[in-house]
């Protein structure tokens, strides 16, 4: 059976080479949910392993980085933010296209909906909220130059080059002109915070970018670390918040990103995780509004980058036929949010 994205033969020899204690690898499959880098489950003689490489086309500049996923999970296996085991990294292009790298598999599951969270009781869902908040807490308290992420990101002028890249991305991506959007470039930049200290940044942090072991609910692994640098915390925290769905907010209900597992009986409301975060982190978060509107000009332009590969054909998984309808909505919240800030 073909799999997208999977040369089977050079990645059998490759991993002969390179990985030979695991044995050949018996059966490739696309792990489906993935909206960007392709995520695949490596079944070896001896072992599990899961194999990461970029999208097979519309790839910006930066924007599938795999050396450099590679690099912070390696940095992070010995610190007490759970990630999975780094194993191998490949830069040679020939092997499957791109370059990629090999990871344990960590059992657990990326929940997105209140049907793949199954039965559990409030106080879990609570507990599984509020340690959210604790991982990210623990991402951001990481000291970065003793693990040897020094060099990893320029904490300096983050927000204002996080503004400059995703405009750049926006230009490269869009599908039709938003004269909304341009006016809330404008304001964001009218409204960049004071330089904070700067720490390790996930960059896409929520709950189905991290694995959960079943039953107990408990955060197994934070993945999917293509957007990491050093920066400013609170854009970790703005774009949690604003994949964050809260009970009654129907048009969040209308974004087809995260999922609505947040409305499951005994999450906490967003304003109560921001809460926990404070608790868990001591930071100041007395301008969380603005970092949620840019949390939400973030994942605008994202969801145009994912809509564009859509439209070109190029691009694996399910619900991307409506996605591109949650641009302007996402435009919107974030003109809202700094109305009300």
């Amino acid at each position: 059976m073909t799999v997208p994205g999977i040369d089977r033969p050079s990645l059998v020899a490759w991993m002969g080479r390179n990985l030979p204690d695991a044995g050949e690898p018996l059966s490739v499959s696309l792990i489906p949910g993935g909206r960007s880098n392709l995520t695949y489950l490596v079944e070896a003689r001896d072992r599990r392993l899961v194999l990461r490489r970029p999208p097979l086309g519309h790839v910006l500049p930066t924007a599938h980085d795999m050396r450099r996923e590679f690099r912070v999970i390696s940095a992070l296996a010995p610190t007490p933010v759970p990630v999975p085991g780094p194993v191998a990294f490949c830069a040679d292009e020939d092997v499957l296209g791109a370059p990629f790298y090999l990871m344990e598999h960590v059992p657990g599951v990326a929940v997105r909906t209140r049907e793949e969270l199954g039965e559990h009781t409030p106080e879990q869902a609570r507990r599984l909220s509020e340690r959210l908040a604790e991982v990210l807490a623990a991402i951001h308290a990481v000291d970065y130059r003793e693990v040897g992420l020094a060099g990893f990101g320029r904490p300096e002028g983050y927000l204002a080059r996080q503004l400059d890249r995703w405009g750049q991305q926006w230009e490269r991506s869009k599908t039709a002109e938003s004269p909304e959007y341009d006016r809330l470039v404008g304001r964001l930049r009218e409204r960049l915070p004071a330089e904070s200290a700067g720490t390790l940044v996930h960059g896409d942090y929520r709950l189905d970018n991290t694995l959960i072991t079943m039953g107990e609910l408990e955060i197994a692994a934070v993945v999917d670390w293509e957007m990491s640098t050093l920066g400013d915390p609170l854009a970790d925290l703005g774009l949690t918040l604003t994949y964050w769905h809260d009970a009654g907010d129907d048009e969040r209900a209308g974004i087809p990103v995260a999922g609505d597992v947040t409305v499951a009986p005994g999450f906490m409301n967003a304003a109560e995780f921001a809460s926990h975060y404070i608790k868990a982190s001591g930071r100041d978060i007395s301008d969380l509004g603005f970092y949620v509107a840019f949390g939400n000009f973030k994942l605008a332009v994202i969801v145009e980058g994912i809509h564009a590969r859509f439209r070109q054909g190029k691009t694996v998984g399910e619900g991307f036929d409506r996605i591109g309808s949650a641009v302007p909505t996402l435009i919107a919240r974030a003109h809202r949010m700094l109305d009300q800030h």
